[in-house]
């Protein structure tokens, strides 16, 4: 399917991306699809699907080749739901022959609602892929359902994360966004989960990504609440980062496994340590998950730009990242596109 053409040694003497605020960028993450079997109400209207087109996963290749010959060592394949995509096997196994400027492999991980995960977790980590993260936003069926609009989804969802523990995807995270009045009342439950199940939890404050457009400050449930609950049940330490542009504050249980984390970018932003860039589904880098430009590296590439220039191309585009998002702030614009559609 993909040519040795595609995967040459990145170049050694390619400079690492670093932004103009001196941080240092080693984490892409791709949205191979915006498609999506799941309608969540904090994400999605519920009317309509895809919008933006993909790419042949060919391209996808050359594009992450490109940023791995500028010093990315780590490698997020995202969606809308990538397990939808026709391909992706073949995709994880030729992104398991890159290696990084320092000769080792890429980090390889995949986000996904789950529902599709429990017979493609063995192929998946057979072709080298190392861990999965799961949305999953309740512990309970109902909840759960009505948070997705699909029935019977909460089932398939368990059944897919013993799956890609027993395949070795892991560390096995799970990722719930909280929203007061949805779910919120799921706080302790999940934590008794993360110990009953050995996985790490992580809390994500809702952030104004929706496509409905229901954001709202009030409905953010931060994280000095979420450990004030749990710590009221359970005993929770909290655990050193293990890098400096790690997103999770992390805590473990004093008494028993499981992990729990918060990430809290609404009421304690990270962005000053950022290492990360977006490529959506249709080629397009953004810098920020709110960023309100996008640059077209794809429409670049189609017009039969140099790899050297492909690369230039990614270096001024990374040099003008943002030093911070302004939730919250007078004057923040919400991005132009929602969640689903820029690749989580």
């Amino acid at each position: 399917m993909v040519t040795a053409s595609l995967h040459p040694t990145p170049l050694s003497t390619a400079a690492r991306l670093t932004d103009s605020h001196g941080r240092v960028i080693h984490d892409l993450r791709v949205s191979i699809t915006d498609r999506c079997n799941y309608k969540c109400v904090y994400c999605r209207t519920g009317e309509g699907g895809e919008i933006y087109p993909e790419l042949a996963i060919e391209e996808y290749l050359r594009l992450i080749l490109l940023f791995v010959s500028l010093g990315i060592t780590k490698v997020r394949l995202t969606g809308g739901e990538p397990l939808l995509r026709r391909g992706l096997i073949e995709l994880v196994q030729e992104l398991a022959r890159m290696r990084t400027l320092a000769g080792d492999p890429l980090d390889l991980a995949l986000t996904t609602n789950g529902h599709l995960l429990e017979s493609l977790a063995r192929p998946l980590k057979a072709a080298g892929l190392d861990r999965v993260t799961v949305s999953m936003d309740a512990v309970d069926a109902p909840t759960f359902e009505r948070i997705t609009r699909v029935p019977g989804s909460f089932s398939k969802v368990l059944s897919g994360i013993r799956a890609a523990r027993e395949a070795g995807l892991t560390p096995l995270k799970i990722n719930c966004v909280l929203l007061r009045g949805f779910n919120d009342d799921q706080v302790e439950a999940f934590a008794h989960f993360a110990r009953q199940e050995d996985v790490a939890v992580r809390f994500i404050e809702f952030m104004p990504l929706d496509e409905g457009r229901l954001w709202s400050p009030e409905i953010v449930v931060p994280l000095k609440e979420i450990v004030a609950r749990i710590s009221s049940v359970l005993p929770l330490v909290e655990l050193p980062a293990r890098e400096a542009s790690e997103t999770a504050r992390r805590y473990g249980f004093s008494d028993g496994p499981g992990e729990i984390g918060i990430i809290a970018p609404v009421t304690q932003a990270f962005c000053g340590a950022c290492s990360r860039v977006r490529l959506t589904s249709d080629g397009k880098i953004r810098t920020c998950l709110f960023s309100q430009i996008e640059h077209d590296l794809y429409g670049r590439m189609r017009e039969g730009e140099s790899d050297a220039g492909l690369r230039a191309y990614i270096h001024r585009t990374v040099q003008g990242k943002e030093a911070r998002h302004h939730i919250g702030e007078p004057g923040f614009l919400k991005p132009s596109r929602s969640m689903v559609h820029i690749g989580g």
